[in-house]
């Protein structure tokens, strides 16, 4: 995929001459240019950047204060500082500020050209996956307390989001400007991705709160809910427009409303699995069904697919108290709530049987 670059510069002929010079690069990056910081911060939200080159004396914001902007809020984006004044102990402040690197001007096109194939080049230095599933990746990245920066393209939206990993846990998102948790459920509710990865993470501080698997459970259960709530939209206009003309059919309609939902597995064979199982135990608390674990019980499933883990047949949910409960999957889900008292191995041996 061409990627966007970005030249900032108040030199206006020496920028358009950059951009027109850089037109043999077109099938690696194509080449947008900003004549200071504030117009950079502009181009940056209008568009997916993935390396700024730029000067250091601008007007009304200088390339230091981009550093830091960029920094704050596009960390994976490199940057590459033009300087006229270069001397040891700048180029060692300018790499600790961030800079990925430098060029002496005047300089040889070419030669700036080779620095930002490279800088691209390390953005997907741990290789670029089309068909993997994003989420099975992301579990293998927190198993395997991996160090990296993963960029993940949606190929519905075309938009770009960035993972920040240190050590498997995820210290950051982004997509544009919009940073932290907001920005990962927006990246994990993406259905069509293709993701690179970066063997390295530039953040230092975690930034986002909790743990991977809640905020995974979370974006799942968003989606989730969003195609279930397009699903019934569409059925629900198919049913309008199939409707014939002039037909009275609401007491039809009364009847299928009033309907009870169909519950599986029905309470009574719960009921009568556990005692049989567990005949006389004591610390079943309740057995009922709950519709609003269904969807719950959908992303599960999902989560145990790319590692084929076969049908979802119960879910354990502990809540650090005395009462812990069972799902057991179905049209519509049925909770099993048992306390401390509960043999609950044999209990969960029992409805996964």
């Amino acid at each position: 995929m061409v990627k966007n670059i970005l030249i900032v510069d108040d030199d206006h002929i020496w920028v358009r001459a950059i951009k027109k010079q850089f037109s043999i690069y077109a099938d690696t990056f194509t080449t947008l240019t900003a004549g200071n910081g504030v117009e950079a911060v502009r181009m940056l939200k209008a568009n997916s950047i993935s390396l700024v080159v730029t000067d250091l004396q601008m007007p009304e914001m200088d390339g230091f204060s981009l550093m830091a902007h960029l920094s704050a809020t596009y960390p994976d984006i490199p940057v590459i500082i033009m300087t006229a004044y270069s001397t040891p102990l700048s180029k060692k402040t300018l790499v600790e500020s961030g800079a990925a690197g430098y060029i002496e001007k005047p300089f040889i096109l070419k030669d700036l050209a080779e620095k930002i194939i490279s800088a691209l080049k390390k953005q997907s230095e741990g290789g670029t996956l089309q068909s993997v599933p994003l989420e099975m990746f992301i579990q293998l990245i927190e198993m395997e307390q991996k160090t990296c920066t993963i960029r993940v393209t949606s190929k519905t939206y075309g938009q770009l989001g960035v993972l920040f990993f240190k050590n498997g846990k995820l210290m950051d998102a982004r997509v544009g400007d919009q940073q932290g948790v907001s920005a990962a459920y927006r990246i994990f509710g993406w259905e069509k991705v293709s993701f690179s990865i970066q063997d390295e993470c530039p953040l230092k501080k975690k930034r986002i709160a909790g743990g991977l698997q809640a905020i995974l459970f979370e974006a799942m259960r968003m989606k989730d809910e969003a195609g279930a709530a397009e699903s019934d939209f569409t059925e629900e206009a198919s049913a309008i427009t199939s409707k014939p003309s002039g037909l009275n059919d609401t007491s039809a309609g009364n009847d299928l409303r009033d309907k009870p939902p169909e519950i599986t597995p029905p309470i009574d064979r719960v009921k009568e699995k556990y005692h049989l199982v567990v005949p006389g135990a004591r610390g079943l608390e309740d057995v009922y069904p709950d519709a609003s674990w269904q969807s719950f019980c959908r992303l599960a499933a999902r989560l145990g697919a790319p590692f084929e883990a076969g049908d979802l047949k119960l879910v354990s949910a502990g809540y650090g108290g005395r009462v812990s409960l069972i799902v057991v999957p179905g049209k519509v889900p049925v909770v099993v709530a048992v306390n401390d008292a509960c043999p609950k191995d044999q209990v969960l041996d029992a409805f996964s049987g």
